[in-house]
């Protein structure tokens, strides 16, 4: 029987009435995976960079996800078509690949997400879980249509070159890692780095492309939204299970003596 797959990243911004809210899932746990998936967030990034998450790990994590409302979207480790083939084969339809900085950068990312003719993606869906074992109907033809991509702009280069990378044909949306742009541009006031974001976010909106921000802090994300971020990603699951935890046990531990010894 034909399967459908679910809308894309692209596709939901396409749709959205209202900025999207995401989460982070970075504990490499297929459950803690579907408690975010269940928490009503629109979206769940399932973190390839800076976690322990693989191949291999990927795949139960978008199948917990794959029951709740929340669109999966997968951060691939680095620009990479190898890896980029791998994730896309495993089943993840929306990737966000890092450290984008030009626009060949961006153009070498779209041109993995796609097969030939329009690109250079390994063909091999019939041995893959993204075409569900050739479930999906034309996959190979429609593949193009079936997935999204997001570049990550995080260094002072990409904030220079963002109308450019807007521009790329492809490129379905833009995310600002704020961690690695404040390292880039090395360590400025908060003003500051929030004056590069909203450039990017400018950026994208004359291109009409989507522009989003990773914004733990809420007074950061009311900022983006109010300058026009199309989506906030608001929190992790490893960093809410790490600050509850400590929260839990140190309000009944002892405090430090004044010679900092416990």
């Amino acid at each position: 029987m034909p399967i459908r797959l679910k809308p894309t990243f692209a596709d939901r911004l396409a749709s959205a009435d209202r900025p999207l809210v995401g989460v982070w899932a970075a504990s490499a746990s297929p459950l803690v995976a579907e408690i975010m998936a269940g928490s009503g967030a629109d979206l769940v990034l399932v973190d390839g960079e800076h976690t322990p998450v693989g191949v291999d790990g990927l795949v139960p994590m978008l199948q917990a996800i794959e029951a709740y409302d929340a669109t999966a979207i997968v951060r691939v480790p680095w620009n990479d078509a190898v890896v980029i083939k791998q994730m896309l084969d495993a089943g993840a339809q929306s990737l966000v690949v890092p450290m984008v900085s030009t626009q060949e950068e961006a153009v070498a990312a779209v041109q993995a997400m796609r097969y030939p003719p329009r690109g250079i993606r390994g063909i091999g869906s019939a041995l893959a879980r993204a075409s569900r074992w050739t479930a999906v109907p034309d996959y190979v033809a429609r593949a193009h249509e079936l997935v999204a991509l997001t570049v990550q702009v995080e260094t002072a280069e990409g904030v220079a070159n963002a109308a450019a990378i807007a521009a790329v044909e492809g490129v379905d949306a833009i995310f600002v890692g704020l961690a690695d742009l404040a390292g880039s541009l090395g360590f400025p006031s908060a003003d500051e780095v929030r004056a590069a974001v909203v450039s990017v976010i400018e950026a994208g909106l004359a291109a009409g492309t989507p522009v989003g921000v990773n914004a733990f802090a809420p007074a950061d994300a009311d900022h983006y939204l109010a300058a026009g971020a199309s989506f906030v990603v608001v929190a992790a699951d490893v960093t809410l299970l790490a600050s509850s935890a400590r929260a839990a046990v140190g309000r009944l531990l002892p405090t430090d003596d004044a010679s900092g010894a416990y």
